[in-house]
Order: C-alpha cells, then structure tokens, then sequence
C-alpha cells in the first residue's frame, strides 16, 4: 500500500504533544468508517490511505501536521471519491469525540470548582465533603443526560434561554416532590432498607419516625417532602395509642421532630431535607394538641434559640374552623400568625379560595408553592402524590424575541407545545424505571398506586398520578417589554398579564386533555433559574431598562420586589393569577422588620389575601441572629448585645427560608433589590 518514501514522522495531539506518526491509526479510521456505512467493499475505503498521506505531505511540506489536519484530510478525500456514507460517519465518529472531549473538559473545570465552593443555586446546599461529592457526581450525570438522553431540540432551546429543563441531573433517575401519607405509614409500619419498622405506640416515637421517613424519601427523590395531614395523622396515633399523652410529652415530641428535621442530613449529607407539614384543620382535641405543641416548638427555636428553617409549615386557614374569633381552631391560628411574625414560618393556606373550595380536605401545598390536587388518572387525593417535573419558559426572553403582543402569544403558544413535549418525554424515560430502583417511595407503597408493583415492575402505570407542570418566570419584565411598564404600575399591563397566564394554563390544559396526564401550569420559584435567564438576554440584547438591568428577574408573577407599593395593593395585583397556576403558587409580603409586637398587621394581611381569593401565602421580613448570646432583630456588624460577628441572617427567598451565605448571585442581587411593601 505504501508507495514512495513518507515524509511525515510525527503529529501534534490536541494537548500540543509531539507524537510518533502513526498509519494504522488512518487506516482503522478508514475502515470503522466503511464498516459504519454498511460497505461490502471495505478495503476500497482503506486504500484511501496513501492519498492522505500525499496530502498532508502537499498541504505540509516538511512540516508536521496536527490531529485536527489529518482528520480534515481524511474527511476530505472520502468526499472527493464520493464515499459520502462513510464521510458522514466519519464525520459523526469525530462530532461525537469533539463532544465527549468538550463534556470531560467542562468536567474537569467544574470539579475544581466544586472542590473549592459549592454551587449557591440551591440555597438549601452546604460546603462540606459530601455536599462537594453529591454535586460533582450530579455533574457528571447532568453531562450525561444533555448529551446521551435528552433530545437535541430540547437542549438547544434550554441552551438558548428559551425554556429551563429543572434538574437534569436527575432527570431519567427519580421524580421530583411528593405528599406523604404519614398515617398509613404510622399504622402498617415501613423498612427503610435494613430492617422493619414496626407501628409506633409512643407520640415521640411517631414523631421521630416521621423524622426518618421525610428522610429516606428525600433520598429516593430530588425535590421536597411533605405530610398533608400532620396533625391529623399524629392525632390519630395519640387516639388509638396514647391517649393519655400530655401536652407537655407532645411538646417534648414535636421539639424533638423540630430539632431532628434541621440537623439531620439526606441525599448522602449533602443537605437538609426540604420538608413541609400542613396543620390546623383538624379539630379534635388530640389533633388540636399535636398542632399546638408543633407552633410552640417552633417558636421556642432550637438550641440557643435560633430560627428553624424546617420543616416549613403551612396554617390551613378555614372559614368555620380557624378563621373567625367562635371556629374551634382560631386560637390556633392566633399562635401561628404569633410564631409567623417571630420566626417567619409558618405560611397560611386559604382552603376557601375558589379553586380550592371544592377539594378543601385534600389540599395541601408544599415547600415553596407547589400544589398537586386535581387527578384525571385516579383519585384527586394529596396523599401519595407529588410533581413529576417541572419545565419552566423564559417570559422575559420570549417578550424580547418578538416585541409585540401579537406575535408574542403565537411564539408563546410555540413555547407550551415545546414544553408540552419536553415533558412528555422525560415521563417516558422515567415510567420505565422499576420499583427496584426507588426502594422506599415505590417499593413501600408510599406513591399512589404502587402498593401492588413487585420490584421488577416498571412505574409508568402509576407515575400518571403525578403531575407535569409549565412553569414561566419573569412576568412583570415581560409586560415591560410588550407595554412599557409592568402588572404592579399599570392595569392594562396587569390585565395583559392575566391573558399571558391564562394563555399558559389553557396550554397545559389542552396538553392534559389530548395525553391524558396531569398536564399544569407552574408559578416558577426563582431557585438557580432567574439570573441565568438574565445572563444569556442581556448577552443577547444589552442592557435594557427594566429588563435585563438587573441580574435576575423576577419570581413568577410577583410585583419587582425594588418597585414602592403598598402590601394590599400587592396582595391585589398578585392575588388572582393563583387561581391559574394549579400546580403552585404563592405570594409574600415583605416588611420591614420583625412584626413581633404587632402580629395584627400580618393577621390583617392574611385576611387580605384570603378576601382576594389567594391560595398561599407568607411574609418575609430580615432576621438576623446572633450564633454566640442568641441576640434577634435586623442589625449589622456586630452583635448589639455581645459584640459578636457571628451572625446568622435568614430570609425567604424564593419561598424557603435560608441564611444569605448560600444565596447565589442572582439571589444576593435580589436581596439587595428588595423594598418593605408599605402598610
């Protein structure tokens, strides 16, 4: 095959090393690329070989080539000598190893990264061993999913800012949240995986079972926990098992929960399960006391006083059990907005708002807003049900791309179907899991359904439970966009803002309708999503005002926390765009300082939300702590009391509370935006 002395000696390596010239590396490419293309006649294709290196001798005279050269010759001659099925082999054999070079380098870059802080998009993370672990490890797996699994149509359009595909890491592994059934679990007994759990006979150790299970579920799922009928269902127990429990033992029980939901660690320590519980709608006298003893614990905070931040509690409020001064519950409800302006939880639900009025026993929120109520494949329970995964659109973005609202609601439309389907292909890749692979949420019957499935099974027939949420972000930039000022200046933007949603909702509607899922429309957090919407606009188009001047935008539907409004006029633009986010929603009132003394204000706007037809609700105002004497208030450096740096310093921002040393950029940028919303 050779003819004439060869020239060419060595090569350079992409990484600049002088290597040895090597002939039968081209002719393995040569022939891998005739076998690619299904040739008889493969030998043809490697005869080629000579004629690259005639080539790169011509192209290089006396010179050595680079890998990147030699590969451009071999592409080009089987062009020339019309292999055109092997040339695209070829060619996708050296997109595929450019790619897989580009992934490892990406790797590579990130893990030093990790090892030196840990990614803030989730505020919830920590810094330690295992925190670095778990997110190089999700790393790798993120590289593997855009690259091996998810559709290219999709991943371009969540490269380009268009959509936000939520967690990708995780996205063929496990689903997102769910609503646990405590009391099921409480009286049949589980196993965590080394041994059975029998049913609990002790409130305290109901309360630390409870404790155990929000933690091994976290470990099967990547989203939050949550017990819809806490008080209930340890009230239960108290009856059937205990009842001559004291209120002084229910308290020592729930202390006891409070302090084990905030120290101990899931998903391989990496961070603090994201828990909920939703009290105050039971009103025997056993649920009634679980429920007090839980807010009086809360409030007494843990060992030197500190602020929990879990479990986020969520006050059912109802008209005819907590909600007037003769319900059986308004006492309870006074402690919970009495706790609420000390420690900033708990956050209310109204059961009486319109779309929750007819499943009142059932609703539940969890975490941040999310909300999975109605169910068109079975029973429209909370209870072992959850979000499967939420894809989020880029409002803002979409607004800048087309500049009028004409063209906005066609692309718009446009967007939803691409969500539509991005979604029904990440159902698909994870109904074909199997029970095996999430012991504890499937293999102990926790989701809805699963209680039959052996460990083979795949979980497809019961993940139709679940629910597939469009979420979008950044309304009020996009009104400004489209009319110049936002929903909280003006009422035209504002009822153009409710058509944007309600177009949204219709979307997932129709999407529920055609494919018999619970297609649902999502009021996006603002969680590590926000400022990366914003980077990639303000590449796009500049610096616009109002716009991409910032470096985030704002959460869901909110009013911009920088614009001066008054706290009912807020409750009264936000209000109604709940009733069209039936996956979540949720808005908040910032003031100015603790409202510890005047808890009547945030009853006041409790009530205020409630007459707006409000779904979910909290406040938010700076707590600040200090870690040496217990010091709280709003203060800078140091400690007014002790002297102290150490400062801790809480705030809700994107629905949970967290400390401003694990805010990202786009949160810290927010923080500092914010304006208390006038009384």
């Amino acid at each position: 095959m050779q003819s004439g002395k060869q020239t060419i000696a060595s090569v350079v390596k992409r990484n600049g090393q002088t290597v040895p010239f090597s002939r039968e590396k081209i002719c393995s490419a040569l022939k891998l690329a005739a076998e690619a293309a299904g040739y008889q006649d493969v030998e043809s294709v490697v005869q080629l070989l000579e004629e690259v290196i005639a080539d790169l001798e011509m192209r290089i005279p006396g010179g050595i080539p680079t890998v990147e050269q030699v590969e451009e010759s071999i592409e080009s001659l089987l062009f020339q000598h019309h292999f055109h099925g092997a040339a695209r082999a070829y060619v996708a054999h050296r997109l595929r190893k450019e790619r897989i070079r580009e992934e490892r380098d990406e790797l590579t870059d990130i893990v030093r990264q990790i090892l030196q802080e840990t990614h803030r998009e989730n505020a919830n993370f920590g810094n330690s061993p295992a925190a670095k672990m778990l997110q190089i490890a999700s790393t790798a797996s993120r590289l593997y999913y855009t690259s091996q699994v998810v559709p290219r149509e999709f991943m371009l359009a969540h490269e380009w800012g268009e959509i936000h595909i939520h967690d990708l890491d995780y996205y063929g592994k496990t689903l997102n949240c769910l609503q646990i059934d405590l009391g099921r679990l409480l009286r049949q007994g589980f196993h965590p995986g080394y041994g059975f759990v029998r049913p609990p006979r002790r409130l305290a150790s109901a309360a630390a079972l409870a404790a155990t299970i929000i933690q091994c579920n976290q470990n099967d799922m990547y989203g939050g926990q949550s017990f819809p009928r806490f008080d209930a269902d340890l009230g239960d127990l108290v009856r059937r098992q205990a009842p001559s429990t004291t209120p002084l033992e229910a308290f020592q029980a729930m202390e006891s929960f409070v302090f084990t939901i905030n120290t101990m660690h899931s998903r391989a320590g990496g961070n603090v399960p994201f828990s909920s519980v939703n009290v105050g709608s039971d009103t025997t006298e056993e649920g009634r006391m679980v429920c007090r003893a839980l807010l009086e614990a809360y409030g007494k905070g843990l060992g030197r006083g500190e602020s929990p931040l879990f479990p986020n509690i969520v006050f059912r409020v109802k008209r005819g059990i907590s909600f007037e001064p003769e319900d059986p519950n308004y006492d309870l409800f006074q402690l919970a907005i009495r706790i609420a302006s000390s420690r900033l939880n708990p956050t209310f639900s109204f059961l009486d708002a319109g779309f929750n009025r007819d499943r009142q026993e059932e609703v539940a929120y969890m975490g941040c807003r999310t909300r999975v109520v109605d169910n068109r494949c079975g029973p429209a329970v909370a209870a072992g049900r959850g979000n499967l995964a939420p894809v989020t659109l880029n409002l803002p973005g979409l607004a800048l791309r087309t500049r009028s609202v004409k063209r906005f609601e066609e692309e718009l439309d446009r967007m939803i179907d691409l969500a539509g389907r991005q979604l029904l292909h990440r159902f698909q890749v994870l109904s074909r899991l199997r029970v095996k692979d999430l012991p504890f949420l499937m293999g102990q019957g926790i989701h809805l359904g699963s209680t039959d499935l052996g460990p083979e099974d795949e979980i497809g027939p019961v993940i139709r439970h679940g629910t597939l949420a469009i979420g979008f972000i950044g309304l009020a930039e996009c009104l400004t966009v489209l009319t110049g000022r936002h929903h909280g200046e003006d009422e035209d933007a504002w009822r153009l803002g409710l058509e944007i949603v309600g177009r949204l909702r219709e979307g997932t509607n129709r999407w529920a309708q055609t494919e018999g899922l619970n297609f649902t429309a999502y009021a996006t957090p603002a969680e590590g999503l926000s400022g990366r919407f914003t980077a990639i606009d303000r590449d796009n188009v500049g610096v616009i005002p109002g716009v991409t001047d910032r470096d985030y935008y704002t959460n869901s539907f909110h009013v911009p926390v920088w614009y001066p409004i008054s706290a009912f006029r807020k409750i009264e633009r936000e209000a109604p765009f709940h009733r069209l986010c039936n996956a979540g929603h949720i808005s908040v009132v910032e003031l100015p300082s603790s409202p510890e003394h005047n808890p009547q204000a945030v009853e006041k706007l409790m009530r205020h939300m409630a007459k707006h037809d409000a779904g979910y609700a909290g406040i938010n105002f700076p707590l600040d702590e200090c870690l040496r004497c217990g010091t709280r208030g709003t203060f800078a450096h140091p400690c007014p009391s002790c002297g102290s740096r150490d400062i801790r310093r809480i705030r809700r921002i994107t629905g949970y509370l967290s400390t401003v040393d694990r805010f990202g950029r786009g949160k810290v940028a927010e923080h500092a935006d914010r304006r208390p919303h006038e009384l």
